[in-house]
C-alpha cells in the first residue's frame, strides 16, 4: 500500500506515517526511514528536531539520509517511510535552479514513476500547501505552486490519502 500523509507544521503527520507503516511491516520485515531533510551542524534547533525524530524510530528500522528519493525507492524494496517531500523538492529546486525559471519536471515525473512501481508498503509525508496566507516572496510562491502540485500527483498515485491536523488523522482517500 502507497500512502501520502499530507499536513501542516508540526501537526503530527511523521508520528502519524511511522505508526501506519509499523503497523503494516510485521517485526521481522525491515524498514527503510529515508530522511530528505538536511542536517546543518550549526543549527541546534533543527539537530534537535531531527534528534526527536531519529529517537522515535523503531531499532530495526534503517536510516537513510538523502535527497535522491527516487533512486533510493528504485534501489530498495523493503517498506519505506519518505519524511518529507518537501525537504526533496527544496533539494530538486536548487539543482534545477527552479527558483529562477528551471524546470523539476522530469525529476517529479521520475520520482511519481518509482512510487508508482514501489513493490512494498511506501508511506510518504508532505507538507499540506494552502492551508495559510499566499507567500510574499517569487520563491515561496513558486515552491508551493510546485508542491501542490506534486501533492495533487502523489495523491493521484497513492492507494491512501491522510490528512493529519493537531495530531488526528482525517481519511482523505481511503484504498478502493
Amino acid at each position: 500500500m502507497r500512502t501520502l500523509v499530507l499536513g501542516g507544521i508540526r501537526s503530527g503527520k511523521s508520528q502519524w506515517a511511522e505508526a501506519a507503516l509499523a503497523e503494516e511491516a510485521t517485526d521481522a520485515q525491515p524498514v527503510c526511514y529515508l530522511a530528505t531533510g538536511p542536517s546543518p551542524a550549526d543549527d541546534h534547533e533543527w539537530a534537535a528536531r531531527v534528534a526527536a525524530h531519529r529517537s522515535r524510530r523503531r531499532n530495526r528500522w534503517s536510516t537513510v539520509e538523502t535527497t535522491d528519493v527516487t533512486e533510493q525507492l528504485r534501489a530498495h524494496h523493503v517498506a519505506t517511510l519518505v519524511d518529507d517531500i518537501g525537504s526533496w523538492l527544496t533539494a530538486a529546486m536548487d539543482r534545477a535552479g527552479a527558483w529562477t525559471g528551471g524546470s523539476v519536471a522530469a525529476d517529479v515525473d521520475d520520482l511519481l514513476e518509482a512510487v508508482g512501481g514501489f513493490p512494498a508498503p511506501l508511506a510518504i509525508v508532505s507538507p499540506e500547501v494552502g492551508l495559510t496566507v499566499v507567500p510574499a516572496t517569487t520563491a515561496g510562491r513558486r515552491f508551493a505552486d510546485e508542491l501542490g502540485s506534486l501533492n495533487q500527483r502523489l495523491a493521484a498515485a497513492c492507494d491512501r490519502v491522510v490528512l493529519v491536523i493537531a495530531g488526528q488523522p482525517l481519511a482523505v482517500k481511503d484504498p478502493v
